[in-house]
């Protein structure tokens, strides 16, 4: 496949993470969505909808159209049903399953699946934690170094669907990365949605590349994630959402037009990041 020849030419590449300022922080620690309805709409919007946030500045410098991408736009009270889903109970058990390192070895499962995928140290694996801060006794761990994520890891969620950590690409990823996650892209029958974190900081690099080409070429339906915009200034994130943004308009077949901006730290974006999961498994319904 041309995809797996690219990513054995690219091999591992050195780590680029530049600061640029930050976001100011909203929440230092996993925020009750009762608590987030408290906010002033200004805030509330900041939180929950970023890229909002950032339309009144994106359209008046783009082309018009290039940001019109707002497709998923659900309501507060869907944004509630949506938190349900991912908050432990007794009768909602969320829990991590298993880990794999070939297809073969993956949990057989009937529900359906989504996948998180991308270069190492993008933030993958802080973004799942905080898509899990109401389920505390899941462990996602979570390290200082890229590419601490060497097999794919199994979490089940309720009745609903089944989430899969995958191992980074790029810096430090598995020897038998190719294998591994080609086979499971390519012939997982539940997969839904497969999720492609991008750093904003950084914006879209070699290897991302390649994995667009990847899920190109295999025709799944896949949706871009932009992670750490609590690291950028607001003028720099503006220009790498344009950018991002254009490349999806107008290189990109298979992913969703909307690009869904997010923070582990300050808890931006996640709500609706949840939402947007549980519409497309089902878990609405």
């Amino acid at each position: 496949m041309a995809a797996a020849g690219l990513w054995h030419r690219v091999g591992r590449l050195p780590e680029m993470a530049p600061a640029l300022g930050r976001w100011p922080r909203a929440y230092s620690t996993p925020p009750a969505f009762a608590e987030v309805l408290r906010l002033p709409p200004k805030q509330l919007t900041k939180v929950v909808y970023p890229l909002r946030e950032l339309e009144r500045h994106l359209v008046a410098d783009a082309d018009p159209g290039l940001i019109e991408r707002r497709l998923f736009d659900p309501s507060l009270e869907d944004l509630a049903r949506a938190e349900s889903v991912f908050a432990a109970t007794a009768r909602n058990r969320i829990e991590y399953l298993s880990s794999a390192v070939r297809l073969d070895h993956a949990p057989s499962l009937q529900q359906p699946e989504v996948c998180f995928i991308g270069r190492s140290n993008v933030g993958k694996s802080s973004l799942i934690k905080a898509l899990f801060s109401q389920a505390p006794d899941v462990e996602v761990r979570i390290s200082k170094k890229p590419g601490h994520t060497k097999k794919m890891n199994f979490f089940k969620v309720g009745k609903y669907f089944t989430l899969v950590d995958m191992p980074g690409y790029g810096y430090r990823a598995p020897e038998d990365f190719v294998d591994m996650v080609e086979a499971y892209l390519k012939e997982r029958k539940n997969l839904k949605r497969t999720f492609l974190l991008v750093d904003s900081v950084v914006g879209i690099t070699e290897v991302d590349n390649i994995a667009i080409e990847m899920c190109e070429e295999f025709a799944l339906p896949y949706v871009m994630i932009l992670t750490k915009i609590d690291k950028s200034s607001k003028g720099y994130l503006f220009k790498q959402v344009l950018q991002i943004q254009k490349f999806v308009n107008t290189q990109t077949q298979g992913c969703f037009p909307q690009l869904f901006p997010v923070s582990a730290v300050t808890y931006f974006g996640i709500h609706l990041l949840k939402c947007f999961i549980a519409d497309i498994t089902g878990s609405l319904k």
